[in-house]
């Protein structure tokens, strides 16, 4: 899909606006390879929670002496595994069918950015999943933080082609410069170096939001349990 309709949109102005040298199907394809982990990381705690609470299994597994901090970590990886995992496909069907030059990635540089993609945008995700706890609904502001990002943080199109007022909105969002660091080590084989800016802005914003988002799931998993609500739909 991408791939065609990059040939219905490639025109002059675009390609103006990509980086150099590169196909706008390289370009947004990179992006929404970004955007399934992005997905997967704001998912995935309040999805594995409400199956846990729909099966029966959550309070069991919730008076286990396991930590919670394990339990988080426990239901989070089949989930990233599996989207790796189709991603993996996606770009093995893209370099052998449509020219996608992933003979130019940075490996490294691509798993350290997914790496500081995951761990600063899980702590949104157990947000989410707190406040399913809380208000047995999905969180609302998840949709909104993707629909954001999906324009405001360069997927499908660059940034620089945006009105200046969503240029600005694009310039204060996370997403924005981890998906520029993604496209630099998939597209560009910038090493990790190069990335550092990007890299240590996303460790920064995780180091902050994980451990927050943790003492907040933990302080309604406890609300829960005293109004016993724990396991209420």
């Amino acid at each position: 899909m991408f791939y065609y309709v990059a040939r219905f949109v490639d025109s002059p102005a675009l390609r103006d606006a990509l980086p150099q040298g590169k196909t706008y199907f390289a370009y947004s394809l990179a992006g929404f390879v970004f955007f399934d982990y992005l997905n997967a990381a704001l998912d995935t705690f309040d999805r594995s929670l409400q199956e846990a609470r729909d099966s029966g299994t959550l309070e069991p597994l919730l008076v286990t002496q396991v930590s919670l901090p394990v339990i988080l970590i426990g239901s989070a990886f089949y989930p990233f595994a599996a989207t790796t995992l189709r991603i993996a496909v996606y770009l093995a069907w893209a370099a052998a069918l449509f020219d996608f030059p992933l003979h130019a990635a940075n490996w490294l540089a691509v798993v350290a950015v997914l790496l500081a993609t995951l761990l600063a945008f899980s702590g949104l995700g157990v947000l989410s999943a707190a406040y399913l706890l809380l208000f047995k609904r999905g969180n609302p502001a998840k949709w909104f933080i993707l629909g954001v990002s999906s324009v405001a943080g360069g997927m499908l199109f660059p940034v620089s082609i945006l009105p200046p007022w969503l240029q600005v909105v694009a310039h204060l969002n996370p997403v924005t410069y981890a998906m520029d660091a993604m496209r630099g080590a998939l597209l560009n084989g910038s090493d990790i170096l190069s990335l550092g800016r990007p890299l240590l802005l996303l460790l920064a914003f995780a180091a902050v939001l994980l451990p927050s988002s943790v003492l907040i799931f933990s302080w309604s998993l406890r609300r829960t349990k005293v109004t016993g609500t724990l396991t209420h739909r």
